[in-house]
Parts: C-alpha cells; structure tokens; sequence
C-alpha cells in the first residue's frame, strides 16, 4: 500500500503544471529581455527538478521542448546584439542537452542500482535458505545416526534366542528420545532462522549433561576412549534453553571423539561441569587429540570452515551462535596435556548462588 501511494504522488497533476509554470516564465524574461541576457540557461533547473519524476524518453521530450522555446525565444527577441544572441542561445541549447543527458544517465545508473540491489537481496535469501538447510542437515544427522544405531540392536537382541525383549524395549526408548530430539533441534533452528530469542528456562546443566554423556556412550566406547565425567554436587541451575545447550554439548562431545579417532595414543574424554561465581555454570570438554592446528583459533567458529575431509564446518558455528544466543560464551585453547579443550559458561538463573 504504501508503494501505492508513492506512486500516487508521483504521478499527480502538480510536477507537470509546476514544470510548465517554471518554462513559462523562463521563456518569458528570454523572450522580453536582450540578447545578452542568457535566461534560457535557467531551463538546465527544471530539466535537473523533473529528472527523478519521469523516465528516460520523457526527459528527453522535456529537454526538446526546452530547446524549441529557446529557439522560439530568440527569433521572438527585438533587443540586443544578434551576434551576442547567436553565441547565448547556443550555449543554453548545449546546456539543456547535457543536462538532459546526464539526467538521463543518472536515472539509467539509480535504476541499474536498483536491479543489482535486488539480485544481492534475492542471493543473499538463497544463500540464507542454504546456509539454514545446511544447519539442519548437520544438526540433524546426529539423532538420525543415532536411530539407526539403536534400530540395527534392536533388531539384534530380539534377534537372540530368547530374544531379549528387555535391551530391545530399552533401545526403542532410545529411538523414541532421539527421534523427539531431532524433532526439537529442527524447532530450534527454524526459530533461531526466524530471529526468535531461545526458550530460556532454569534447569540443571549437569543432568543434561548426563543425558547426552548417555546417547553418546556408545560411540566413546566404539573408539577406546575413557571417559573422564565430573559433575559439581548442588550446581545453581543456569538459564539457558535446554535444548539448544544440549545439542552444543552433543557437538563437543562428538568432535572430541572424532579428534582422537586417529591417535594411537591413550585416549581421554574428560568433560566437567562446575560452578565458577561470577561468572557462572562452566562446561568443559577436553580431548587427548592432535590439538588445535596454528590457523586454528583464527578460523575455528567460523562457518564453512574445516579441517576434516567430509566436514561441512558448521558444529562450531552453531554452537557458538546458540551459546550466544543464551547469554553464554564458548572458547577454545590448547589442553594442558595435549589435545583441545573447549569451554562453555552459561548464565546462572536469577536468584541462584
């Protein structure tokens, strides 16, 4: 609607009838005026006035007119030397003409603008939309691999004789709780891609920590890694949406195995939660990898940006964009034994000690 009305404005009766009214007494004083007095010059300002109000060929209709009332002019004046009259009508012609022809450019240039403006806007929407699919694609193959790690033993412990209906009852509750999960890290990201703030709610880090140390027990176990797990006692809740911590939480625990996935060294998980005032509740995930390369810390929470061979890059900017987003901070350094070791501090919930 308001396009509308701009459009309205643009076209209504007042620009013509002013324009008209301002080369009516231009030709005027030209005309009633000697030779020597180039008035005819001042039709440059009513071309310059009208340029952002009309289209290219009506410019240039309005810079013809503008010369005919010149010429018109001239022959009409009585006063004044000829010669001198010849050199100022001239002038004013050339003055009209390049009037109108750098307005005219100048309009060719805002609207080309315009046009590249709009291509910027409708690939900077598609690269959004990419970016997004890309988020939700690598959020979610996590819960995805994890159903399907929880459906090949279901199958085979009810594949026993007996089947063990109790270990196959316990892994279709762990595909119900993953497939949930994935269903509320989709949510999550929508929301987040829509600009909404997170579900901030009190709750204890250390039990949703414990959760995800559980789903993830199984791939710590596959790779030889001891775990190392330290939970403070009495932890403060913090205020953070649980949901969002527990798929950067998801993120760190399985970057660190994949690190160590290639050392023949021991290899350790260490991960701990502890109450830090002022700061507040911390996490920290450390490995016994390689370790954080020297271009590392550079680029490590940037997008698109990594040193695995199938890696899209995107765990660390994700978890770093949800930390933010509830109020924490994430950072990484060089473990004191080896290996990375990532940190995460959240926000304690107001009234917490």
């Amino acid at each position: 609607m308001t396009i509308l009305r701009s459009r309205t404005r643009l076209r209504s009766p007042l620009p013509p009838v002013a324009c008209a009214v301002a080369m009516a007494a231009i030709f005027a004083v030209d005309t009633l005026t000697d030779y020597a007095i180039a008035a005819a010059v001042f039709y440059t300002a009513v071309i310059l006035a009208a340029t952002p109000l009309l289209s290219g060929r009506a410019v240039i209709v309005l810079a013809a007119g503008c010369v005919a009332l010149t010429l018109l002019s001239f022959f009409m004046t009585r006063g004044g030397s000829y010669e001198v009259g010849v050199i100022n009508t001239g002038i004013s012609i050339f003055a009209i003409a390049v009037t109108a022809y750098l307005g005219s450019r100048m309009m060719a240039a805002e609207a080309a603008a315009r046009e590249a403006q709009d291509r910027l806007s409708r690939i900077a929407r598609v690269t959004s939309v990419g970016a997004l699919m890309a988020a939700i694609a690598h959020e979610i193959n996590q819960p995805l691999a994890a159903i399907a790690a929880s459906g090949g033993a279901g199958i085979r412990w009810l594949g026993q004789s007996p089947p063990n209906l109790e270990r196959a009852r316990r892994t279709l509750e762990r595909i119900v709780d993953d497939a949930e999960r994935a269903s509320a890290v989709v949510g999550r990201l929508r929301s987040l891609a829509r600009g909404e703030a997170p579900r901030r709610e009190p709750f204890d880090l250390g039990a949703a920590v414990g959760e995800i140390i559980a789903l993830s027990r199984d791939e710590i176990e596959r790779a030889g890694i001891r775990l190392d797990l330290s939970i403070d006692e009495a932890l403060p809740p913090v205020l953070a949406d649980r949901v969002q911590i527990q798929q950067v939480v998801r993120n760190l625990v399985l970057n660190a195995v994949e690190a160590m996935a290639g050392t023949a060294a021991a290899r350790t998980l260490a991960v701990a939660v502890a109450c830090r005032p002022p700061q507040g509740v911390t996490l920290c995930v450390a490995d016994t990898g390689p370790g954080l390369s020297a271009v590392a810390p550079e680029h490590l929470f940037a997008a698109f940006w990594t040193t695995k061979a199938e890696g899209l890059g995107l765990g660390l900017a994700i978890s770093r964009t949800l930390v933010e987003a509830n109020g924490g901070q994430i950072a990484a350094e060089a473990g004191s034994g080896g290996g990375a070791l990532f940190r995460v501090t959240l926000p304690v919930a107001g009234g917490a000690s």
